[in-house]
């Protein structure tokens, strides 16, 4: 008679004629319903065109019958105007950024209205999100922008990289240069003394040999030739070696050139005697000062 009476659980169920009839019939599984595009100005006054998907259940079939008229059109119009009120408090770059916790806001929202008619809100997702050209325009220059850099510091770095990795290896080459001309340094100089040393010895080894030598008979004869024969020879070079001469005044004196060596050869080789308390040192025969004409000749001599 047009009063709430019980409420048909689903199966068989028996009526009275005139007196019972069905008002409301409400499905209790899960309903898509599509929100319809609108218009909302984020926190920095860009309008957008935005629409979502709502999806809801009937957890109360009594409040949603008679707890409001038409449930489907109410919760449709709660998650637009919940949706403009949440995009007022963002901003655009936060709307792309914070999608999620967006819808999330919107469907904590609508539960808290929709719970006295007895429906809930399980889940909302925004489906498209609609700019104006010059902002969409800004934003792909934005975007180009941001991007350039990205080139530019990734650019600038691997430069950087590049330089320090070419600094790096000339220092290594440099270090590793500077160690061998060291290690260079140090060998030559190595061989340099062991050279000096073989030379001295050799040199030395070639006087005690000539000292045995002279030591022994007809000594002097071979080193008075010997002496001629270098004579004449650096007189035969002295005229290919340059144009200005020096000659002594004796030059063609060959006799008493190398009489005058084993002269000075004979005074340095000389053994001098021994002091002792029993016996004096003999007198010295050739103790004499060289004449006048010998020094003269001395003194005109070749070095």
């Amino acid at each position: 008679m047009g009063k709430f009476h019980r409420i048909l659980e689903p199966g068989l169920n028996f009526l009275i004629p005139l007196l019972d009839r069905i008002r409301y019939v409400q499905s209790l599984k899960e309903i898509v319903i599509n929100v319809p595009e609108q218009s909302a100005v984020t926190l920095d006054n860009v309008t957008l065109q935005i629409d979502g998907v709502l999806y809801l259940r009937v957890m109360d079939a009594y409040k949603a019958s008679y707890g409001v008229e038409d449930p489907e059109y109410a919760v449709t119009q709660l998650a637009q105007t919940t949706m403009r009120s949440e995009l007022g408090k963002l901003s655009l770059d936060r709307v792309f950024r914070e999608r999620e916790s967006l819808n999330a806001n919107i469907v904590d929202a609508i539960n808290q209205a929709s719970d006295c008619w007895g429906i809930r809100c399980l889940r909302y997702e925004i489906k498209d999100i609609h700019v104006p050209p010059r902002v969409k325009e800004s934003m792909q220059m934005q975007v180009e922008a941001e991007r350039r850099k990205r080139a530019t510091v990734l650019e600038s770095e691997g430069t950087r990289e590049s330089a320090i990795n070419v600094a790096e290896g000339q220092k290594q080459a440099q270090i590793l240069a500077s160690e061998a001309e060291k290690a260079e340094q140090i060998n030559k100089a190595a061989g340099e003394a062991n050279a000096m040393l073989v030379r001295a010895r050799a040199k030395a080894e070639a006087i005690q040999l000539l000292a045995a030598a002279l030591a022994q008979q007809h000594g002097s004869a071979a080193a008075s030739l010997s002496v001629a024969e270098q004579y004449v020879s650096a007189f035969s070079k002295l005229a290919k070696d340059s144009n200005t001469v020096l000659l002594p005044a004796n030059t063609g004196d060959v006799t008493n050139m190398v009489a005058q060596a084993l002269g000075i050869y004979t005074t340095l080789t000389k053994p001098q005697a021994v002091k002792t308390q029993d016996e004096m040192p003999p007198a010295c025969e050739d103790s004499q000062p060289p004449t006048t004409d010998v020094l003269k000749r001395e003194q005109a001599s070749p070095s």
